[in-house]
């Protein structure tokens, strides 16, 4: 009678077990979207889907291009509303001067989308199209390079406009392979763990390229003391109880890992005393507008600090400074968007008007 009790619940001891094993290695593990990633310089994560309940950015009255508002009304996608998480790879092009330009995207879309309305829509404006791993992946034209779609799931869109089909194929290959065992790419392997937990986005890698000059790179036309080429991990957290009174606070945190100590204490200093003249430019002037005042808050947040071969810095934002960053600037009003699948012109396939 004894062992008929003890059986069973050592069966119960180890399905909660496993479960509870299950449960950590899933919170633990990278977001899917960024784990479908190809193999890349740099990745980028948002969950849009946080930051959207924090801010309600989805509310905000939005201009919109003619073309991006055929997008929407053609898809019924508001990325805004729509999507809830996106994953990017960087990809550094070796000619940078070329063609495809400097750096490569790779993507992954995570959110609701009406399948079939997409598909109508990306199959009317692909100049081509290709079956791999039983998925359709349209090829559409966009400003000299061309862009790579697919729907994995009913949930999920992945794109690329890296010169060739590779990228593209290793996100199907990964989705198909897909499980918890699933590591991702060898970037996201070895610096996702250097992601502070509960991150809503982050990035690692050469996370920089986008934004290189010179080899250098520049941000809002001053060039840093960091070659392009530098390996960053940066992140956004937000945390409640630090703020309660103005609705939480958000954590900026960037880290430079310098090939040395003595870098990371000459890219430390460097930024000080640039910062340094920031503020004192910044506290002389007086704010134009709600997005100024939070851009100078912030800025007089901001932290540097170095250990080792590690360069740090720190910065802190309300809800209602990050509110007013967000609003002040809408990237999908120019008429020139190089994300825009409706800015093709496919010359055996026109969209319909």
């Amino acid at each position: 009678m004894r062992r008929r009790t003890v059986i069973p619940l050592l069966i119960v001891v180890a399905v909660l077990a496993a479960l509870g094993l299950a449960l950590y290695l899933r919170s633990n593990a990278p977001p899917e979207a960024a784990r479908l990633l190809p193999e890349s310089d740099a990745i980028v994560y948002v969950k849009l889907k946080s930051i959207r309940s924090a801010t309600h950015f989805d509310q905000a009255a939005i201009q919109r291009s003619p073309s991006f508002q055929h997008f929407i009304d053609a898809t019924g996608i508001v990325p805004e509303r729509d999507i809830d998480s996106v994953a990017f790879a960087l990809h550094r092009m070796p000619a940078p001067f070329g063609p495809n330009g400097p750096v490569a995207y790779s993507e992954v879309f995570i959110g609701h989308f009406d399948g079939a309305r997409l598909a109508a829509y990306l199959n009317a404006i692909a100049t081509s199209r290709q079956t791999y791993a039983g998925h359709i992946i349209y090829t559409i034209p966009i400003d000299g390079r061309q862009l790579r779609i697919t729907q994995l799931a009913y949930d999920t869109v992945a794109a690329s406009n890296m010169p060739t089909p590779e990228q593209i194929h290793s996100m199907l290959d990964r989705f198909r392979a897909s499980a918890l065992s699933t590591s991702g790419s060898s970037l996201l392997a070895a610096r996702y763990h250097d992601v502070p937990l509960l991150s809503e986005a982050w990035g690692i890698g050469r996370i920089g390229l986008p934004f290189a000059e010179n080899g250098f790179i520049s941000f809002l036309g001053l060039q840093l003391p960091l070659p392009a080429d530098t390996d960053l991990v940066a992140s956004l957290r937000y945390t409640a109880a630090a703020r309660v009174l103005s609705g939480g606070a958000v954590h900026l945190r960037i880290e430079e890992i310098a090939p040395n100590p003595r870098a990371a204490t000459r890219t430390a200093d460097t930024l000080t005393t640039i910062l340094d003249i920031i503020r004192g430019i910044g506290n002389e002037q007086q704010p134009h507008d709600e997005a100024a005042l939070a851009m100078r808050s912030v800025i007089n947040s901001i932290t540097l600090t170095h250990h080792e071969d590690h360069a740090i810095l720190n910065a802190t934002a309300s809800i209602d400074q990050l509110k007013a960053l967000t609003t002040a600037h809408n990237p999908t009003a120019s008429p020139n968007d190089p994300a825009d699948p409706t800015d093709a012109e496919p010359a055996d396939d026109p969209s319909p008007n």
